[in-house]
């Protein structure tokens, strides 16, 4: 399956001199993309970035941009949002040379494996929105649906709330 925003430069094609890139989705590729990440729309995806060449592997460092419309967790409105994410990716021949089990440093988290001597910069820009994505987004009014569901007082929300409701029943 081809990724629904593919960019790809040869691998052979990027030297040690910094190259400039800048890339844009097509309104169609917004709209398979939002499908991908199960949301209602994305406006707007740009990115730009700098390749180089390096002992390495294949250096990307640049910045993404995207308006998205997300639906709130709580009443399932649309929620509009701009993306503005830098990222730093490292593309490599091969992940796991000696085998298949393989251990990963903080600094391996952005390294992405070539593929036949390629890069998909387009595709590893759509993952980095992906994950850039707020995964609980909230329009303005969820407190107060919340609240008159009898789900929440719009107080004390959190993972320690409940704690701290059991120190007051214990009279701590």
């Amino acid at each position: 399956m081809t990724p629904e925003f593919s960019r790809i430069w040869q691998a052979a094609e990027i030297g040690e001199q910094p190259r400039d890139v800048m890339l844009e989705a097509s309104p169609e590729e917004r709209a398979a993309l939002a499908r991908r990440f199960a949301i209602p729309d994305i406006a707007l995806l740009t990115a730009s970035a700098r390749l180089q060449r390096r002992a390495d592997g294949i250096h990307a460092e640049g910045r993404l941009s995207a308006r998205v419309t997300q639906n709130c967790v709580a009443t399932g409105d649309p929620v509009k949002a701009k993306v503005d994410e830098p990222f730093a990716l490292r593309f490599v021949e091969d992940l796991s040379p000696e085998g298949d089990e393989i251990e990963l440093d903080a600094d391996d988290c952005d390294t992405i494996a070539m593929d036949g001597g390629a890069i998909d910069l387009g595709e590893a820009v759509a993952e980095t929105l992906a994950l850039a994505l707020d995964p609980w987004p909230r329009a303005p009014h969820a407190d107060q649906v919340l609240s008159a569901a009898g789900i929440s007082d719009g107080s004390d929300v959190g993972p320690f709330a409940a704690l701290k409701a059991l120190k007051g029943k214990s009279g701590g």
